[in-house]
Order: structure tokens, then sequence, then C-alpha cells
């Protein structure tokens, strides 16, 4: 089917009271493996590309977007293509032409007044062009610098932020860490249900790998729309690598990398149901 926008699926989310779940794509079988899994559940999803996934292709948007968006459109589910913790405006300008529907522009390294001006100009930029933003303010933890484990949104200020810059979506830092490969995370479900009174505009969780079951459905009963899923994704490839590995001495990649698929095809099937 057609390539679906961003915002629709977000919009159909919230309108919903469930949320959409994007996961992170780094490779060809990290995409074919979330489209499997999306059409064996019989949901949409969102595939997202990160800047680091970007430099992983030597820098490259092109090749791996135009993969991407070809599987998008022959999956047998709604599925949109995200441009995920975009830093850099040229890497955002990028997308223009290639199917991407929408960025999330992170300028939460800068100091607020900074971030408020650099997300005001991506916007602008996105909305010219009928691209759907989203922005983070509250750092999530698990990044270096300035993602510093324990920050949190502070309501009053995501909405000042909001209203400043025009974003369509906000992540918000409520207790979720990027990069957890264990699922211990304990997120501020408060905090979430005040952000979601507070403000005009979905909410989205980063760092949803560490953040058991149970927990992402009460997220999304306290107000977060959109989820974004990485590192588990990455836990059942690396796994079943190893496991074909020490099985046997293989050669041929496809031989691991299958298995490798399927699993992450399993994982995205047993999140997107118990999700929505």
């Amino acid at each position: 089917m057609p390539l679906t926008a961003t915002g629709q699926l977000v919009d159909g989310a919230r309108a919903a009271d469930t949320a959409i779940v994007a996961f992170n794509v780094i490779t060809l079988e990290h995409a074919e493996a979330i489209v499997a899994g999306a059409e064996q559940a019989g949901r949409a999803v969102i595939l997202q590309i990160s800047e680091n996934a970007v430099r992983f292709h030597h820098g490259r948007l092109a090749p791996i977007a135009a993969a991407v968006t070809a599987l998008a459109e022959l999956a047998a589910v709604p599925v949109a293509v995200h441009l995920d913790h975009v830093q850099s405006p040229e890497l955002l300008h990028a997308v223009e032409g290639t199917g991407i529907s929408s960025a999330m522009f992170d300028a939460s390294t800068l100091d607020y007044a900074d971030n408020v001006s650099a997300t005001a100009q991506a916007v602008d930029w996105a909305h010219a062009r009928g691209l759907w933003l989203e922005a983070e303010l509250g750092e999530v933890g698990g990044k270096d610098g300035a993602h510093a484990p324990g920050v949190r949104t502070d309501p009053a200020e995501a909405a000042e932020f909001v209203a400043a810059t025009g974003v369509d979506a906000l992540a918000v830092a409520v207790g979720s860490s990027h990069a957890m490969t264990d699922r211990t995370a304990a997120l501020d479900f408060a905090l979430i249900g005040r952000l979601r009174e507070t403000l005009p505009v979905p909410l989205v969780l980063h760092g949803s790998s560490g953040v058991p079951d149970d927990d992402l459905v009460r997220a999304v009963r306290a107000g977060i729309v959109k989820i974004n899923v990485g590192t588990i994704l990455n836990v059942a490839f690396t796994g079943a690598v190893r496991a074909e590995l020490a099985a046997a001495p293989v050669v041929d990649p496809r031989k691991y990398l299958a298995p490798a698929r399927d699993a992450v095809a399993r994982t995205v099937a047993h999140l997107v149901t118990t999700i929505s």
C-alpha cells in the first residue's frame, strides 16, 4: 500500500486512546523484520532511521531511505518512515524527496533558549514542506553529555516550548533511558498524566526498550501516544546471531541473518500486540 504519513498514524492512535510504535532501523534486515512483525500482528508501525544509523551507512541517507521506503510501500499494513534524533540541519534537509514524512529534531543538548530557536527553525522548514516534526525537552537518559539520567520534563516549561516552537509532538523525559538492555526502567506515570493534561500535542516515549510490557501499557493509558523502540530489537538480533554462530561454523551470512531477522520480527509482533 502507499506510504502512510507519520502524522496520520500518530493522530489516529491518539484519537483511539492508544499508541503507535516506532522501531529503529539499522540494516535492511531490521526493516524487513519490523514490517514482517507488523504484518503478523496486523498493526501499523513507523520505521525510524536515526542520525546514528545514517552515520553507520557512511553518512548517506538516500540509500537506506530508498530501501526502507520501498519496504514500507510493499507492506500489507500502514507503515510510515521517520528520521530520528536529527541534530544536523543539513541531514534534516536531506529528507526532502525521500518519502520520509517526518523527523525528530533533537536540540536538547543546547540550553533552553537555543533549543527553542533551533527547533522553531526546524519546524518552519519542515512545515513549509508538509513534514511532521517531533522535538525533545528534558533530556532522556542513556546518551552522553546533556542526556543525563534522572532528568524530568517540567510541564509548564514544556507548554512554553510547544507554544514557542510549533512542534507536532514532544518527546518527554519521564524515567526511561536509551540503550537499556534490561527492562527495569521506572516511569513517572503521574508526570505523564500531567504532561498529557498540559500539552496540546502528542507525547513521545524514547528509550522504551528498558520499560516492562505492563508499564508500556500503563504509559499509553497515562497519555503516551508514540513509543520508540530500538535496543530490544538489537538484543534479539544479536542473540540469534550468537546462537547460530555457536551452533555451527557458519560462513554464509544468510545462515545467521535470517534467524536474526525472524527473532526481531517476533519481538516486533509481541510489542505492537501488547501496546496497541
